[in-house]
């Protein structure tokens, strides 16, 4: 199976941008206690938005 070239270049890599995120995040965590990664979590949790359906 042949492969197409396609002329268009990427603005915005999402599979990149997500394996730059998870190294960073493991190497945070991976410095950290267990009480200090949970800690870390549950701080995160609180600053995402989450969408709503209702406006």
């Amino acid at each position: 199976m042949k492969t197409k070239n396609n002329p268009l270049t990427k603005e915005f890599d999402a599979v990149q941008f997500m394996r730059e995120q998870r190294t960073k995040i493991s190497m945070e965590l991976s410095a950290m206690t267990k009480e200090e990664i949970i800690a870390y979590f549950e701080q995160r949790q609180s600053l995402t938005i989450k969408p709503s359906a209702s406006k």
